[in-house]
């Protein structure tokens, strides 16, 4: 059954890939009719959600920002497909880094990294810049139940020469790579809630004490890594710009959960900037510590 889906569905996937901008943002729209009119998907959630985190806001604006998310949450999926036909020209003009230097220039130096991001904006498209960074690209994902769209998921995200791993083979995967004196580049979003047997630790985000995930920092510094940032903003519909932002080149030097702290710091401002980019359908703050 699982093969059947996939086969059913992958040549509508490759025509939406194909189509012109205007015509895919058109079905796009149509989409986001569909997902947030007719189905109401998970509408509960991002209203819980973000009634839980935008107390400060009225209900009016925050049916604002909830109408403008699913039509970036749309956007943004759909562009995940996209990705499928778009000639790197293309995407390089769509996906703009402000300062890539300063990624070259750990290259230069030899240190490794690791890359913290979020779920906002286009983290999708983010996976496109690895050609650029002189690092062997490494994306940390959580596996697919259906294996034929896993495969298609990672060929998609694997387009521009970056590693796909499963988060239980990141250890070995960095321990590989450090032995070998592989010069490497990990990214991982890690503001999404932890599975309850991996929590280590707590603290506020978007004013609610929740637990957290710390395996970035933690990695950082088992292997020596230095921790950047990425901030992504939406310029304007298919249009992103990213900035990278130190966090800390020697992470043995910063007490436990720091770099953690300073991490959701970064993806606050984010949130609080434009909240309707953010990706409010996860269930980020179910396991609240009253």
């Amino acid at each position: 059954m699982q093969f059947l889906v996939y086969i059913l569905a992958y040549p509508l996937l490759w025509l939406i890939s194909i189509l012109p901008f205007p015509i895919f943002y058109l079905f796009s729209d149509f989409v986001c009719f569909l997902v947030y009119r007719v189905i109401g998907y998970r509408k509960k959630v991002v209203r819980e959600n973000l009634a839980l985190t935008l107390p400060h806001l009225n209900d009016a604006e925050r049916k604002v920002i909830e109408k403008k998310f699913y039509k970036h949450m749309c956007d943004l999926f759909l562009e995940m497909v996209k990705t499928m036909s778009m000639s790197p020209e293309e995407m390089e003009r769509r996906f703009h880094v402000t300062n890539i230097d300063l990624v070259l220039d750990y290259a230069k130096r030899g240190k490794s990294v690791i890359l913290v991001a979020s779920h906002y904006a286009s983290y999708e498209w983010l996976l496109t810049i690895n050609p650029k960074l002189g690092f062997q690209g490494v994306a940390v994902y959580k596996r697919l139940a259906n294996p034929y769209f896993d495969r298609l998921i990672r060929k998609i995200r694997s387009k521009y020469n970056t590693e796909m791993i499963e988060t239980r083979k990141a250890i070995p995967t960095m321990a590989k790579n450090q032995r070998e004196g592989i010069l490497s580049l990990y990214g991982l979003a890690s503001d999404q809630s932890p599975k309850m047997e991996r929590i280590f630790h707590s603290m506020k985000f978007m004013g609610v004490e929740v637990p957290v995930h710390t395996g970035a920092e933690t990695l950082a510094k088992k292997y020596d890594l230095a921790v950047l940032f990425v901030e992504v903003k939406k310029v304007r519909r298919g249009y992103y710009e990213a900035t990278f932002i130190p966090l800390a080149d020697n992470p043995k030097e910063f007490e436990n959960f720091k770099i953690t702290e300073m991490y959701l710091k970064e993806v606050e401002k984010q949130i609080l900037e434009a909240p309707e980019f953010y990706l409010w359908t996860h269930k980020r703050w179910k396991h609240r510590i009253e």
